[in-house]
């Protein structure tokens, strides 16, 4: 008879989990690692750097280090605030830590990529990470070289050490090498750093590549967005496991205070009437709360119809100005406009949807179906699944684009950019947004407003072009009847002639608003061409 096999169980850390399932973060092959490796750390950089206000100078290095193998150290640079020397090892080295735990918006929201960068290096290279930073007033720059223990998602320091500075340099320097291929990588990490330059014309960034190739998008703005500043909860969003964080992090001596401190848009007055609702006494210690309270509780909270909406302060939109400025940098338009939205909320966060559009100029023909699409969530460019994001659902079904004069192919792109405490990313790769309600109607809604001013502009144009057809049509006759009136009138005076084609000419421009130069240079092509 044979034996019953007999089941193992054991626990694996954060690290281990994503060591083995690596394609999750977008580490699924050489290409995508290097690429995903180039975002995540100069997404860091410009999280460090206009998230508290500073111009960022981005300086990034991708070189091949091995003459057999494809073995690249990619290396970024930023301005930025730095980081605490204590925090470095955990920062770099233990998985799920991050800075980005908290209710603002940030370009990164789980506290996985650079550090899936570096378990990727280990894997790849067998060789650790290596960070040099500084913050702004410290005196001394500290150096790190670590790497991840996988079993224990703990960070392993291999060497340390730090030195006076003889200027006042602040901000961080990464260097991480992995196997790569940057042969396929190329294209897409090109057209990351295009897109980024778009949404941070306010930016110096500048990229050497293993073709000692120099990509360079320089400051043209000095115009940043407002800085997002931490928040507290919204009571929309609270859950049973969020309150519980919430009091167990704080000493709340009452279910009172709990609430008017812990959470936005709740004063004395709505706490009480919270608490009515809920059926628990102000006065009651946190500490006291059931589980069937704390559920009660946490019910009232979503259900409260007269709180304030989320507050805005934790988020940052682009704003129009630093939205049209890119769009001019690249595609140097005949049309741009742009427009952001007025704040909504979805399960207790707030979110703004922002837009821009291009038209003519420099701007690519579009497909046969859809215009240029360039999505952006917090910032960050899409540059995977266009197919099942929202914003590519709603260009296809949602708008009418004949009411807007708009036939495809067209030299048009649109530019799409969600920020919120919370994006709805379809994975934790970050490419693609879900298809959310809220979200879907202000996508719509904020494509039909710069559509309308699209459709203005092509309305305008066309009637000039009619107009500038019909001045042309006339101005043909002028040398005629100018002639001919000469001839009838004073006995074919050339002066004559000539002042009565210059009184037409004026009375076809005062009727039509064309320019007398360019009905002059329709009678000069006529002469010519008698």
């Amino acid at each position: 008879m044979s034996e019953t096999p007999v089941e193992k169980y054991r626990a694996i850390s954060p690290a281990e989990f994503f060591y083995k399932y690596r394609e999750i973060a977008g580490f699924s092959n050489p290409a995508r690692a290097i690429y995903q490796t180039v975002r995540e750390l100069v997404e860091n950089a410009l999280d460090a750097t206009d998230a508290h206000g500073i111009m960022p100078d981005i300086k990034i290095s991708i070189r091949k280090v091995d003459e057999i193998q494809e073995f690249y150290r990619i290396t970024v640079e930023d301005n930025g605030i730095g980081i605490p020397p204590d925090v470095v090892p955990d920062a770099f080295g233990r998985v799920l830590f991050s800075s980005k735990y908290v209710l603002r918006q940030t370009r990164g929201m789980y506290g996985l990529g650079v550090k899936m960068a570096v378990l990727y290096g280990q894997m790849t290279t067998g060789r650790p990470v290596e960070v040099i930073t500084s913050k702004p007033g410290f005196k001394r720059i500290y150096y790190f070289k670590l790497r991840i223990d996988v079993n224990r998602n703990e960070p392993v320091i291999i060497e340390r050490g730090s030195w006076r500075k003889n200027r006042e340099w602040h901000g961080t320097i990464v260097s991480i090498t992995i196997e790569g291929d940057w042969g396929r990588a190329k294209p897409k990490i090109k057209e990351y750093l295009f897109k980024t330059a778009i949404v941070t014309p306010y930016a110096n960034i500048v990229a050497l590549t293993p073709d000692d190739e120099i990509i360079y998008y320089p400051r043209i703005i000095d115009k940043i967005p407002r800085p997002p500043l931490e928040v507290k909860p919204h009571p929309h969003g609270v859950d049973l496991e969020l309150l519980k964080q919430i009091i167990s992090s704080h000493n709340y001596t009452s279910v009172e205070e709990l609430l008017i401190k812990g959470f936005q848009s709740i004063g004395e007055a709505t706490a009480k009437s919270i608490l009515q609702q809920a059926g628990i006494d102000p006065g009651k210690p946190v500490s006291e709360l059931s589980d069937n309270e704390l559920l009660s509780l946490v019910n009232t909270l979503k259900s409260m119809k007269d709180i304030r909406a989320p507050s805005i302060k934790a988020i940052s939109p682009l704003g129009s100005d630093v939205i049209i400025a890119g769009l001019k940098r690249v595609f140097q338009p005949e049309f741009v406009y742009a427009v952001s939205r007025r704040p909504q909320a979805y399960q207790g966060h707030p979110f703004i949807v922002e837009a821009g559009i291009a038209y003519g100029g420099k701007t690519p023909m579009s497909d046969d179906d859809k215009p240029i699409i360039l999505r952006y969530a917090n910032k960050i460019p899409l540059l995977y699944d266009e197919g099942s994001d929202v914003t590519t659902m709603v260009v296809k079904e949602d708008i009418s684009w004949d009411h807007y004069m708009v036939s495809f192919p067209a030299p048009i792109a649109i530019l799409v950019h969600v920020c919120s405490t919370k994006i709805p990313f379809k994975g934790v790769g970050k490419e693609s947004i879900a298809d959310v309600p809220e979200v879907r109607k202000e996508i719509k809604l904020v494509l039909m407003d710069v559509l309308r001013e699209l459709k203005k502009y092509l309305s305008k144009k066309a009637k000039e072009e009619e107009l500038k057809k019909r001045a042309e049509h006339l101005a043909k006759y002028i040398p005629e009847v100018a002639r001919g009136l000469s001839v009838i009138v004073a006995n074919g005076s050339k002066d004559f002639e000539v002042k009565l084609v210059q009184k037409l000419v004026s009375i076809i421009s005062r009727r039509t608003g064309i320019p007398v130069p360019e009905i002059q240079q329709v009678l000069e092509s006529i002469r010519i061409g008698a």
